[in-house]
Parts: C-alpha cells; structure tokens; sequence
C-alpha cells in the first residue's frame, strides 16, 4: 500500500447475535459532562445510533420510507420510553448497546436496549416506536415487519398499539 492509498473506511454496524444486535460506542469527551461522566441525554443519542444501524444492517432504510421509494412515505417516531439510568459510563469507555426486538404490531415496534460496559448493565429502556405517514399511525409493510421479527418475543399483526 503507498501512502496514498488508505483502507476503505465503513462506519461500525454491529452485530446480531442470539436475537440481538449489538453495537459498538467508544465515550469520547464531548460526551460527558465536567466530572467526566456521560451526560443523561447522550444516552438516548447512543441508543438512537444503534436502533439506526440495526435497521441499516436489516436492510431497512429509514431515508428511503421517509422519501416513499418503497411504498407510502412513513416515519418511525418514538411514542414512549421507560429509562432506567443503574451505573455511570464514563470517559474512554468502550460500550455495547444492545438491541432486543419484544414485539412487532401492525404499527408499533417494542424493543428492549441496554448499554453495557463489558457484562454491566449500565442503562436500560424499553422503547415505543411507531409508524407514522401524514401524522396518523400507519402499518408496517410486511417487508419490513419480517425483517424486524429476527429477534421479536411477539410479532402478531394483530397488534397495533
């Protein structure tokens, strides 16, 4: 390789595994707050990345529903979510955020999210997506509602939140 020639760079993805899929974050020093420890609302903003690059790496593309390239332009817009804040992520440490789908209705998506440091649980939340076109709740296409229910405990179409 000549120094003009560099690696080709693709941002971290993560990984699925036993039906979660899991996402690297380093904590760099913008994230935290003068004592050194993560500041509460990057939590979300970390929780946030990794539901984007689980959907990315399922193949669901958010700026292609929002555009309509694949049907009725949609949104996913979070409804709710219950936080628990148990332990501090601190300044250089290397998190994993973990992305557990709990159910899929015909318009709701429920998933479980951890950020863990190594095995320790750090934050936990249970998130209420759903989907939206023109203000009104909006089924999922099937396609994606498939691809969603990789690691779902409930998929019942039924459901609509």
């Amino acid at each position: 390789m000549t120094k003009l020639e560099s690696p080709a760079l693709t941002p971290a993805l993560g990984v699925f595994t036993e039906g979660s899929h899991h996402f690297p974050v380093r904590v760099y020093y913008e994230d935290t707050d003068f004592s050194g420890v993560v500041y509460h609302a990057n939590y979300l903003r970390f929780i946030e990345r990794a539901r984007t690059e689980m959907l990315r790496e399922l193949d669901i593309h958010q700026s292609a529903i929002h555009n309509g390239d694949a049907g009725e332009k949609m949104i996913f817009v979070v409804a709710r979510m219950n936080l628990d804040f148990l332990r501090p992520a601190r300044m250089d440490d290397l998190l994993t955020i973990e992305t557990t789908p709990v159910k899929i209705g015909a318009a709701t998506i429920e998933l479980d999210q951890k950020i863990l440091r190594g095995a320790e649980v750090l934050f936990i939340a249970r998130v209420f997506i759903a989907a939206v076109a023109q203000g009104r709740p909006r089924r999922l296409p099937a396609e994606i509602r498939q691809k969603l229910t990789f690691g779902a405990a409930d998929s019942s179409p039924e459901d609509v939140g």
